[in-house]
């Protein structure tokens, strides 16, 4: 088959899940011998325009014209089979939605997380869970300043899908939805989305490849928490949390808009080690060493690959029982699963597991098994295909 990709990448540094499926995705296809054809951009190009060039950007956002043309050409061009779209915001727009259709040619799209749903992307409202804007009535956003705390862009936001909101872009311009979760398959069908056209599918990981090196510099025992530093990855539970411990080493890597507070507070606390964004590899070298993982995320997740990651080191994962994690997560067998927002008991969990290095090896030893048995490439590349198949022949 002949495949086009097309895909917004986050900002260098990120380390976002969907940027990196988006690339084992193609590199798997190609392995198997289809011709990818990939389109992206990435949020890299905005931080570096000129003033003028944001403005234009930012008018963009609602309908690209300079992408829908592009998508249109290389459709004219290469002909393909199909049209993978992942993430299509900010810079992309869903013209490209419209440029793959007009061009008469199927369209799939992965939900990395709840924007069909939700504008701001993690269906989190003052830190709960919210899917109010189900209905369509994005101006609610502007009251909770949902975007980034702020009125004015939650206002263009909200303006931008309810644009498409009323137009159906993203009901008619798309042939399948690829979820991630039973969660987001919920959200979807409270949206009016049609059932038959959603299928779930998880992401993959390949066999890591990781050195036996050792950090002299960090205690021989931890715990480690590694991913963005946002609010909705639960960055102000995992201080909560640690606020109630005391000689539980805490390894935490990434970077995000809460990076200042994390930092401020880890400062007068020796058990804390942030070592801010880290290469992939050395990373994963880190996570391998850990006694176990975090994941105190408190919005859908869709799928994430730090789970998956952990899983195939062979490492047991603490979490709130919410998103991809009540999916993943096997209570008291991968790991363990809370009520969301119960830090108490998540701090009990992490201490119960700290003290018993044989029930962690145990559960870490079930993670990995797991990770064996629903994350590997082929499996995926299976289902991936049939997803293409089945749309392609329907479309026809």
């Amino acid at each position: 088959m002949k495949i086009l990709i097309i895909h917004n990448y986050h900002r260098s540094g990120s380390a976002s899940g969907d940027d990196l499926v988006f690339k084992q995705e193609a590199d798997l296809l190609e392995k198997h011998g289809h011709r990818v054809i990939r389109y992206w951009v990435s949020n890299d190009d905005f931080d570096q325009a000129s003033a003028l060039q944001k403005i234009r950007l930012t008018c963009g956002m609602l309908w690209s014209f300079t992408h829908y043309r592009k998508i249109q050409q290389i459709c004219r061009e290469e002909k393909p089979d199909i049209v993978h779209v992942h993430t299509f915001f900010p810079l992309l727009s869903p013209s490209v939605l419209y440029a793959a259709k007009r061009s008469g040619y199927p369209v799939v799209t992965t939900l990395h997380d709840t924007r069909f749903v939700c504008p701001c992307a993690t269906s989190l409202r003052n830190g709960q869970i919210c899917s109010l804007c189900k209905d369509g009535h994005y101006l609610r956003m502007v009251k909770g300043k949902c975007f980034k705390g702020s009125q004015w862009q939650s206002l263009f936001v909200a303006f931008i899908f309810g644009y498409h909101r009323r137009r159906q872009s993203f009901y008619r311009m798309i042939d399948r939805y690829i979820c991630l979760n039973d969660a987001q398959i919920s959200l979807l069908e409270k949206a009016g989305f049609d059932r038959k056209r959603i299928v779930k599918k998880y992401n993959f990981l390949p066999e890591p490849s990781v050195s036996p090196a050792f950090f002299s510099e960090l205690p021989a025992r931890y715990v480690v928490y590694y991913g963005r530093l946002g609010e909705e990855k639960g960055i102000r539970q995992l201080m909560e949390i640690w606020d109630k411990l005391s000689g539980i080493p805490l390894v935490v890597m990434g970077d995000g808009p809460l990076t200042d507070e994390f930092q401020s507070w880890a400062s007068g606390k020796p058990e804390i080690i942030y070592l801010g964004y880290t290469p992939h590899e050395t990373c994963l070298n880190i996570v391998r060493h850990a006694e176990f993982t975090v994941f105190p995320s408190i919005w859908l997740e869709g799928c994430s690959m730090v789970q998956i990651e952990a899983e195939s080191l062979g490492k047991a994962i603490v979490a709130f029982d919410l998103g991809f994690s009540s999916e993943s997560v096997r209570d008291s067998i991968t790991g363990y699963l809370l009520p969301p927002g119960d830090i108490e008991h998540f701090a009990e969990r992490i201490i119960t597991l700290w003290n018993d290095p044989i029930q962690c090896r145990k559960l870490g030893e079930n993670a990995r098994s797991d990770y064996e048995k629903r994350y590997q490439p082929e499996e995926n590349y299976r289902v991936l295909m049939t997803i293409y198949s089945e749309t392609k022949k329907e479309y026809e």
